[in-house]
């Protein structure tokens, strides 16, 4: 059985059950490992919200619009009294802090932020749709996702280390080094 979260129901402030979430994160424009970086700074400092880790960073190439550079791409665990509206609402506020512009779909961007998990719950309501519906056809997402959560599972489908190793990753190179998986965020 999924557990669905309700509408909004609770605020920020009202909402205190802690629930594990994994965001995926994402860039192409500027210093993409840098922009990176401060984005899991923004969510270590995120009130109610505790930044556990994150992946290793991975290259690999866009999708849907293809005249573009690279991405860079990883994936942090957080925990977060938010309910899932107020934790959109703060990582869509994040993406701007960062100058993210939406000009069309698949476009560079400085900073992309995606929530992938919301503890085992079921979101399905306008503008957010949780687990993301695309992150099975995305190697980028799967492989990070798997490294620090192989056991994580998506609702209604499987274990997250099954789901990465049947996804094609063959584009997808983990950069060595570039961004080390600090544990201090606790």
């Amino acid at each position: 059985m999924v557990d669905r979260v309700p509408n909004r129901e609770k605020s920020a402030a009202g909402y205190r059950k802690v629930v594990t979430a994994f965001i995926a994160l994402g860039s192409n424009l500027g210093d993409p490992a840098a922009q990176i970086r401060s984005a899991l700074s923004t969510l270590a400092a995120m009130l109610e919200t505790r930044l556990v880790r994150h992946s290793s960073l991975y290259r690999n190439p866009p999708v849907g619009y293809l005249d573009q550079p690279e991405f860079v791409n990883a994936v942090a665990e957080i925990r977060t009294r938010l309910a899932p509206r107020d934790l959109l609402d703060q990582v869509l506020a994040l993406e701007r802090n960062q100058g993210r512009t939406r000009d069309f779909a698949n476009a560079p961007r400085t900073i992309d932020l995606d929530i992938l998990l919301y503890g085992g719950y079921v979101v399905n309501e306008p503008g957010l749709v949780i687990p993301h519906p695309r992150m099975l056809e995305r190697a980028f997402v799967l492989v990070p996702l798997a490294e620090i959560a192989p056991d994580a599972v998506v609702p209604g489908i499987g274990r997250v280390s099954g789901l990465a190793k049947r996804i094609d990753s063959s584009g997808l190179v983990k950069l060595p080094g570039v961004l080390e998986n600090r544990q201090d965020y606790l």
